[in-house]
């Protein structure tokens, strides 16, 4: 408020004649009353010296503020000229991109700023370039399969060598003691549990939970600081080896994706200069455009890494992460997809001769039910209604709980500091080994049933080894525990195990109640703590318990010898995901991918659909109700139903308008860019007629380059030719790194001889920036923003004159400048005429 009422001519009067009867008020005092204790006390005080001080002072402030409110007036009565306007200080340009107050995050530049410099860079690039720039790509795309499929092939030897060496030795130990086995298991998860938030609170706070909601924000436009950083990827990495391998409720698969994400992001950017791992020649991508290219391509690799499901991850690239596409990017992403499959398949192969540990036991994700039941009857239809009604219906609750208890741990928590975030993970640590141990002992065991010939399973099963029928607290060998074979197991095991077919009435229906009120509440619980968390494989753990239990109950009622009750399972886990996640297509085809079954697609789809429909009833997706609680601003892909009764100038009214003109003081820069956050401004020139024309759009950042350059700066308050004057930047030399936040206005040094010069800022803005009329409704202009991928657009009123209409005719331009067909140009004449 202060720095808005310095630039009011009122105050500065007001001020100046304040000042000028004090101080001659004061003289005159100190002259008339020269024996007076008060004339002594402002003589030892000097106070007219100081008055005098202070209006140098306030003279400098003044002059200042004129030249500041020079540069607001010359945009202010650039609108005022245009016919029709009703207030010059809102109408004409309206900037829909200045940064959200508190929220620490900024829009991205995925426009391209066709300004002199770019131009001049296009001139000089023949097709050599433009090949060598697409193979360069294509390059970088094997290079992110790769880098993510080696990521995920650590990740997932460290935590299967780390569960398989815990529930061996505590296999081992409770064969004489089960308290000092209880003692074991609880220490080793402890530990990995403290590793995993010690890394996260004290090195890479940016790599706490999923990460897929910065993700997708950043895909959507927004850059959230710390999120694609070497150190969030360290922490990624080593964070989720330490959570999954300590037995919490998450999973490794939403980490994954992020963990693509900073490795496509670091080789864009050439690695890491605070570490000093970066080279120069990979440094070829310099926009933000390319950069999300890179972090798509990432994305879809870490989906395909976590499921080995290359296609599905392209399509959760597309569906759930993604603002925009296009033809030549799916290649790519579909390329990199591949890569990582053919890395964790490799990487497989290498480890079944068993040196890799445990590893070559449990594997990656893979659930083959290609053995299960291959047919369905139209009466098993209504319960699998039923199932995609409860998913919907527990995937919304989970949604609303996980917000609760997220929105609590910030508001109330967190804000005691790491020490307390550490403190909150061990404890539920503690908490999940106790009940995870010690519910399978209040179980009684189950006899072993008659083992089928050629089907695999083995009753109990060898202790240290995977698979169903866990011996556990059983008084005699051919005994079985059923809660332990779901409870005491890691998460891919227990899935395995609950959608394993050849099972019947492996599970008791009391067993898996148990195990879904408890694991339900420790997966909320554990969502948002300062670990590495995903979501995936404990909503499948969760759709998967229920789902088993109708295929239970169905087998009950139709008698059919030929229905599974891992089907069923199987069905449970997707209308879960489908509830809480609200993918459709992406999860679909991941399910079928990771189990191996392609006759079970139409009963997925049917209970998606019906999962999805429950729960968008209740609430939004998890990772928008995440996003929306970190105060992500995601621009989602529909508007806002009020939208449609605004128009363009009622949504830029809330801001005004900072406008600057084309040949501009430095002095004026620097207090415009200091006064203010706005990233764009529109720059305005005068035609020799006098009219005011809007001749384009300067970012801050670029501001910044030119005042801390200093190479552009003249004496003269005279545009020049910008086609006349060399280009003394690079186009690269603008864009903002990756890595940091970029340069500010405080960092930037200048002199007073500096402050007096000029700046021509026609070379460095955009000529061409997007426009739309004052009167346009809301929801076209949101989708166009959207659509476009824009920071800025620019709100104007109506034009006076049309110099032309572009149709499709006038866009298929061969090389040689003529149409390719001709039919379709006459009658497209035909139809404008």
């Amino acid at each position: 408020m202060l720095g808005n009422e310095l630039l009011t001519p009122t105050f500065k009067v007001r001020t100046s004649l304040f000042l000028l009867k004090l101080c001659v008020h004061t003289s005159i005092t100190c002259k008339e009353t020269n024996e007076s204790k008060v004339v002594r006390f402002l003589k030892k005080s000097r106070l007219c010296d100081r008055i005098a001080k202070i209006q140098e002072l306030f003279d400098s402030i003044i002059m200042l503020s004129n030249h500041l409110h020079n540069g607001i007036e010359s945009g202010n009565l650039i609108w005022s000229r245009v016919p029709e306007s009703d207030d010059a200080s809102t109408d004409g340009v309206g900037l829909l991109s200045s940064p959200r107050d508190g929220g620490g995050v900024d829009s991205l530049d995925y426009e391209v700023i066709e300004n002199y410099a770019y131009r001049e860079e296009q001139a000089h690039r023949g097709k050599l370039y433009v090949g060598y720039y697409v193979a360069v790509k294509w390059f970088f795309s094997l290079l992110i399969g790769i880098g993510t499929g080696l990521a995920a092939v650590f990740i997932n030897l460290s935590v299967e060598n780390f569960a398989g060496w815990k529930f061996a030795l505590t296999f081992a130990i409770i064969q004489k003691s089960y308290f000092a086995g209880f003692v074991v298991y609880l220490v080793i998860n402890l530990v990995l549990v403290f590793s995993s938030a010690y890394i996260i609170t004290q090195f890479a706070p940016a790599a706490a939970g999923s990460g897929i909601p910065e993700i997708k924000g950043y895909l959507n436009g927004i850059d959230i600081p710390g999120t694609l950083l070497f150190r969030t990827l360290i922490g990624k990495i080593f964070g989720s080896i330490g959570s999954v391998g300590g037995g919490l409720a998450l999973g490794k698969e939403g980490p994954l994706v992020h963990t693509g994400a900073c490795i496509a992001s670091l080789l864009g950017q050439g690695g890491s200069t605070k570490y000093h791992l970066n080279s120069r020649w990979p440094q070829l991508f310099k926009s933000d455009r390319d950069r999300r290219d890179l972090v798509t391509c990432g994305c879809a690799a870490g989906v395909a890494a976590a499921f080995r499901a290359p296609v599905g991850g392209v399509l959760f690239a597309l569906e759930e992460v993604t603002s925009w596409w296009r033809s030549q990017l799916m290649w790519r992403v579909f390329f990199t997809s591949a890569i990582v499959a053919v890395v964790v398949r490799t990487a497989m192969g290498w480890c079944k001769s068993g040196i890799c540990g445990h590893f070559g036991g449990g594997g990656f994700i893979i659930w083959d039910v290609s053995d299960g039941q291959d047919d369905y009857y139209f009466k098993e239809l209504l319960p699998m209604a039923v199932i995609g009604v409860i998913g919907g219906l527990l995937g919304a609750l989970f949604n609303q709980l996980t917000l609760y208890m997220t929105s609590w741990r910030r508001n109330s928590l967190h804000k005691k500091g790491n020490r307390v975030k550490i403190y909150e993970a061990c404890i539920i640590s503690c908490i999940t080994s106790a009940i995870s141990f010690g519910l399978p002992l209040l179980r009684k065991c189950s006899p072993c049933p008659e083992s089928i010939p050629d089907s695999g399973i083995e009753c109990p099963r060898p202790p240290g080894m995977y698979g169903n029928y866990v011996n556990f607290y059983c008084k005699t060998d051919n005994e079985y525990n059923d809660l332990a074979t779901i409870f005491f197991n890691t998460q891919d095991d227990a899935i395995r195990n609950l959608f394993s077919a050849k099972t019947m009435r492996e599970f008791s229906a009391q067993s898996l109640l148990t195990f879904l009120a408890m694991f339900y509440t420790l997966a909320v619980v554990t969502f948002g703590t300062a670990v590495p968390a995903g979501q995936f494989v404990p909503g499948i753990m969760i759709g998967s318990t229920y789902g088993r239990l109708v295929g239970m109950f169905v087998v009950r009622f139709y008698k059919k010898l030929n229905i599974e009750e891992g089907t069923y399972a199987l069905l449970g886990a997707a209308s879960f995901l489908g509830g809480s996640m609200r993918m459709t297509v992406s999860l679909c085809v991941i399910m079928v991918e990771i189990t191996n079954n392609l006759k079970l697609l139409p009963l997925i789809m049917l209970v998606l659909l019906i999962s999805k429909a429950v729960g968008d009833a209740f609430n939004e997706g998890l990772y928008e109700v995440q996003a929306r609680l970190k105060g992500i601003p995601l621009l989602e892909s529909r508007p806002k139903y009020h939208m449609r009764q605004m128009i363009a100038k009622e949504a830029c009214q809330s801001q005004k308008v900072i406008s600057l003109p084309r040949v501009i003081r430095v002095a004026d820069v620097a207090s415009i860019l200091r006064s203010n956050k706005h990233n764009g401004f529109p720059v305005i020139d005068h035609t020799r007629s006098g009219e005011t024309l809007v001749i384009g759009l300067v970012l801050r950042s670029h501001l910044l380059v030119l005042l801390q350059s200093k190479v552009d700066f003249q004496h003269s308050p005279l545009p020049c030719d910008p086609s006349a004057r060399p280009i003394r930047h690079s186009f690269s030399e603008f864009a903002k790194p990756v890595s940091s936040k970029g340069l500010c206005i405080e960092d930037i040094h200048l002199t007073s001889d500096d402050l007096e010069m000029y700046i021509d800022l026609a070379p460095f803005l955009n000529p061409s920036p997007y426009v739309v009329p004052e009167d346009m409704s809301l929801t076209k202009v949101y989708n166009l923003f959207r659509q476009l991928g824009l920071r800025h657009l620019f709100v104007v009123p109506r034009p006076s004159r049309v110099i032309g209409l572009i149709t499709r005719k006038d866009l298929l331009i061969e090389e040689n400048g003529e149409s390719s067909a001709v039919e379709l140009q006459q009658s497209t004449s035909r139809s404008v005429q």
